[in-house]
C-alpha cells in the first residue's frame, strides 16, 4: 500500500468507479457517496462507471446513478455487457447471430457491436453469452446448454458468485448461474467483467484515461482487476470487503489505497513508515510483536496492521490486532 502527499482526485486524471457497495446499495444510496464525488469532480477528476452488471442498459444505469444523486451520463458508464459484446465483434462477422442469456443489457450491447441477438438454439447462434438477469428463466438456461453444447461460443459477461443484498445476505450472482450451463456441457466461459481483462481494456478505450484510478469494494473483483490491468486502486470499506479481508488478501488482491468511504479521493494518505520491526501510520504504531499503540484516524492503524500483516505473513495476528481496536 502506498501513501500519497496530494489528494488522490489531483493525481489521477479519471476515477474507474464500481457502483454496488460503493455509491449505492440496491436502489439505497451510500451516505456520503454523491456529496464526495461531486468535489472530486470540481477538483477536475473525471468519473466514470464501471459495472459487472450486464441486465441493465448504460442509459438505465446512469439513471439510477443520478437517482442516487450523482449526475451521470450513458457515456459515462462501461458494463461487462459491452466488454461481451466487443470481444464476440473482434471474433464473429458482422451479423452473426448470439444467443442471449440474460437481459436487456446484453441485447443492446450485441447490437451496437453489430451482432443479432437471439434466444433458441434452433435459431443456431455461434456463439451464447450470459449475464445476470432478475428472473433469467430455466428454458433460457437450456437454451444456452443446447447451443453450446452444439460448439457455440460460450462468453459470460462476469463470475461474480454474489450480489449484495440491502440489509440481508448475498444473493446469486451471474457466476453461480454460469455454472448451470458450464455443468451441463463442461464447458468454461470466457468472462469479460472484472476482474478478467476485457472490462478494464473497454473502460480505458472509451474514457481514454492516461492516469486511472480503480475504485471499489470487492477485493476479487475490483483490486484484482486493478492490478491485472496495471492500474492503481482504492478500497473502500462500504460494500463487500472488510478490514478483516482486507488484512488477509493474497498479492493480486491488494490494494494501492484504502478508505473508509469515497471521501478517500479528497485526502492525501499517508505512507507506512517501518523501522525496527514496526510500522507506523499517521499517529499509529504496530510493534513486532503486532502490539498497537497510538490515536487519530483508525484507517491510519488499518494501513499499518496492512504492512504488518502482508509483509510477514501473519493475517491472524493482525485481525486479532484489529479486533481490539473494534
Amino acid at each position: 500500500m502506498r501513501g500519497s502527499d496530494r489528494p488522490l482526485a489531483e493525481v489521477y486524471d479519471v476515477a474507474v468507479l464500481d457502483l454496488d457497495g460503493v455509491i449505492y446499495i440496491g436502489h439505497d444510496p451510500v451516505p456520503g457517496a454523491a456529496d464526495a464525488l461531486a468535489k472530486a469532480r470540481a477538483e477536475g477528476m473525471r468519473l466514470a462507471f464501471a459495472t459487472n452488471n450486464a441486465s441493465r442498459t448504460p442509459s438505465a444505469t446512469a439513471a439510477l446513478i443520478t437517482e442516487v444523486g450523482v449526475p451521470a451520463e450513458a457515456e459515462d458508464v462501461v458494463t461487462s455487457a459491452q466488454a461481451a459484446a466487443r470481444l464476440l465483434g473482434e471474433r464473429l462477422p458482422a451479423g452473426s447471430k448470439v444467443l442471449v442469456v440474460g437481459g436487456t443489457g446484453l441485447r443492446h450491447a450485441l447490437r451496437a457491436a453489430g451482432l443479432r441477438p437471439v434466444s433458441t438454439a434452433a435459431e443456431r447462434p455461434v456463439a451464447v453469452v450470459q449475464g445476470f438477469a432478475p428472473g433469467l428463466s430455466y428454458d433460457l438456461m437450456a437454451e444456452g446448454g443446447r447451443a453450446v453444447a452444439a460448439g457455440a461460443l460460450f462468453v459470460a459477461s462476469n463470475a461474480d458468485s454474489t450480489i449484495p443484498s440491502p440489509g440481508g445476505p448475498p444473493r446469486p450472482g451471474n457466476g453461480s448461474l454460469v455454472q448451470v450451463i458450464r455443468t451441463a456441457t463442461g464447458v468454461d466461459p470466457i468472462v469479460t467483467g472484472k476482474p478478467e481483462l476485457p472490462l478494464h481494456r473497454e473502460t480505458i478505450l472509451r474514457t481514454g484515461a492516461q492516469r486511472p484510478l480503480i475504485v471499489g469494494d470487492r477485493l476479487d473483483t475490483d483490486i484484482e482487476g486493478a492490478n491485472n490491468g496495471g492500474a492503481d486502486s482504492l478500497l473502500v470499506l462500504t460494500g463487500v470487503a472488510d478490514a478483516r479481508a482486507l488484512l488477509s488478501a493474497p498479492e493480486r488482491e491488494r490494494p494501492t489505497y484504502v478508505a473508509e468511504d469515497l471521501t478517500g479521493l479528497l485526502v492525501p494518505h499517508p505512507e507506512v513508515r517501518r523501522a525496527g520491526g514496526s510500522y507506523a501510520c499517521g499517529g499509529w504504531t504496530v510493534g513486532p510483536d503486532f502490539s498497537m499503540g497510538g490515536s487519530g484516524d483508525r484507517i491510519d492503524a488499518l494501513r499499518a496492521l496492512c504492512a504488518a500483516a502482508w509483509e510477514t505473513g501473519d493475517a491472524a495476528r493482525a485481525r486479532k490486532a484489529w479486533d481490539s481496536l473494534s
